[in-house]
């Protein structure tokens, strides 16, 4: 029984996160959502804060699961690109890109938010990176934009999308930005062709 009301407790909590937002998101409206009494928000999970951090854990292990599956054959740039907007889109219909930055809009007037946000943010710059590093790993792409820099800027990219959104409602303008990354990463072929690696003893050549 305990096991069932945290999970109604946290399907409660993500719907009514991505409904109303974090400003809209208490322990009355969540008991409510889940049809429970708003004490048991405290009894199971010590507050709304650490409720909603579950929310994610949650979403985010769905999602990571998905998202594997989705980069496993990836290992061109055409390839990467192709699953990029596929795990845009899924994301985002999903829900859980709204997850994501309602915490990290939180986190901004809630220092004490800011480390367990940034915490799971870990797991999804590491994918990213061995993702890229699969793809670009050995290539003059990668000494000019090493996976670890890219994958940074990639979570702030995701974080910027999910915000403008609100601005694209038919989603014209971030389909437009995925199209035109499609359409570049056969133009970067070059760039990614992997450089012959020098044995030691063997002389450069003239």
């Amino acid at each position: 029984m305990t096991a069932d009301t945290k999970g109604r407790l946290i399907e409660a909590a993500t719907a009514v996160l991505k409904a109303h937002g974090y400003g809209g998101t208490s322990a009355r409206t969540i008991a409510k959502e889940a049809g429970v009494n708003s004490a048991l928000v405290f009894y199971h999970f010590g507050g709304v804060d650490e409720l909603l951090l579950a929310a994610l854990d949650r979403s985010s292990a769905e999602r990571m699961a998905l998202h594997a599956e989705t980069v496993a054959e990836v290992r061109t740039l055409e390839d990467l690109a192709e699953a990029a907007t596929r795990i845009y889109r899924d994301d985002l219909d999903g829900g859980h890109i709204t997850l994501f930055s309602e915490l990290v809009a939180a986190a901004v007037a809630k220092p004490e938010l800011r480390e367990p946000v940034s915490r799971r943010a870990e797991p999804w710059l590491a994918f990213i990176e061995e993702t890229l590093e699969r793809v670009i790993g050995g290539t003059p792409l990668a000494r000019l934009t090493p996976p670890k820099d890219l994958a940074n800027a990639a979570i702030t990219f995701y974080l910027g999308v999910n915000l403008f959104t609100v601005l694209d409602e038919d989603r014209s303008r971030t389909d437009s930005l995925f199209a035109m990354v499609r359409r570049l990463a056969p133009r970067a072929k070059l760039l990614t062709m992997r450089l012959p690696v020098r044995r030691k003893g063997t002389p450069k050549a003239q």
